[in-house]
């Protein structure tokens, strides 16, 4: 999933794939439209635009996620609005970690890495303090949500 538009009202259930598919891909062309001056937040939040190549098409892929600052880099989640899968993105950042993120202008080439076990509850807090419903998706699901650290590529 890429940035977390809320559930359906009263549902507790993430959006529907084909819906969040959409959303996506009209995020990124309104923000490649205003060049990249809009479309840089949801709900007021901020998001960023990260760049992979998909695990199984080789494809370059964007798609907007919720910025998550830390360090010199960022934390990606894959939370997929508690649903009970990972986003197809977390497969990409897998197979393919070198990864580029724009939040706001700023270019960042990084090397995604998942969170271990132990880095986790310190990660957490951060992560909630900048887009608050990782909480709740976290109570939704049975899943282990999965944190991606973002760092400089070396």
């Amino acid at each position: 999933m890429a940035t977390d538009p809320p559930a359906a009202s009263g549902s507790g259930s993430p959006p529907p794939r084909w819906l969040m598919k959409a959303f996506t891909r009209t995020h990124v062309l309104l923000h490649r439209l205003t060049g990249g001056r809009l479309f840089n937040k949801l709900s007021g939040d901020e998001v960023c635009f990260v760049t992979m190549t998909g695990a199984k098409s080789g494809r370059t892929l964007t798609i907007p996620l919720m910025y998550v600052p830390h360090a010199e880099g960022v934390l990606l989640v894959a939370s997929q609005g508690g649903a009970p899968k990972n986003p197809v993105w977390h497969r990409n950042l897998v197979k393919h970690p070198d990864i580029q993120v724009n939040h706001r202008g700023r270019r960042m080439k990084l090397r995604a890495r998942l969170a271990t076990p132990e880095e986790k509850p310190a990660l957490w807090p951060v992560c909630d303090q900048h887009y608050a419903p990782y909480a709740e998706y976290r109570e939704r699901t049975d899943r282990d949500i999965p944190i991606f650290v973002c760092e400089p590529a070396s």
